[in-house]
């Protein structure tokens, strides 16, 4: 398995009307009532959000750096890993006000969605995420350097999965817009060490 990737393999899912892809690096400006959410507690349905793409087959850890300048409640970006509507994962920082913020992740299975959060400062604009997986199970990871990274998440998806369709993704759900930018993207053999 080759670590560098090459972003012409990433396909789109809702693109953006503004964004520039270079070699390295990947800038989306969101557009307006943007998300990934599925029914649960709140009642809607929302499959719009930005997301950028690539299969990978067996065990992986996929990583990538974000940087971001949100503007409204609820702007976010982070990863994303993408069966169809109904069955997915992200994970991301997502702005709440000019105090704090929400470092956390959305599973969706089988239509229902679950957000598992915790408060963090406002003032970060830059998060690392590591997405790993093992079979049918997957363990999400951040860092605030690139270096050390912390538990998030384990995690189970239901629906089976041949190749994952892994990347990022970016979204602003009110009447919003913000940058994030994606860079040091990096496909690596599993990191996630098997349990015994």
């Amino acid at each position: 398995m080759k670590n560098k990737i090459n972003l012409k393999d990433f396909t789109w899912i809702n693109q953006p009307a503004n964004f520039n892809l270079d070699v390295k690096s990947l800038t989306i400006h969101t557009q307006a009532e943007t998300d990934f959410w599925q029914q649960t507690y709140y009642g809607f349905q929302n499959d719009n959000g930005h997301s950028f793409l690539t299969g990978i087959e067996g065990n992986f850890t996929f990583t990538v750096k974000t940087n971001f300048d949100y503007k409204n409640q609820f702007d976010q970006c982070g990863i994303l890993l993408y069966q169809n509507s109904e069955n997915w994962v992200k994970a991301s920082i997502e702005n709440e006000n000019e105090k704090m913020a929400r470092l956390g992740s959305v599973v969706t299975n089988l239509g229902y969605s679950d957000w598992a959060t915790t408060d963090i400062p406002a003032a970060l604009t830059e998060m690392w995420y590591r997405f790993s997986r093992r079979g049918q199970d997957f363990y999400i990871e951040y860092s605030k350097d690139g270096e050390i990274f912390k538990q998030m998440r384990v995690l189970h998806m239901h629906r089976p999965i041949s190749i994952a369709k892994v990347g990022i993704y970016a979204c602003s759900p009110l009447q919003s817009s913000f940058k994030a930018v994606f860079s040091e993207f990096k496909i690596e053999p599993c990191k996630w060490e098997l349990h015994n």
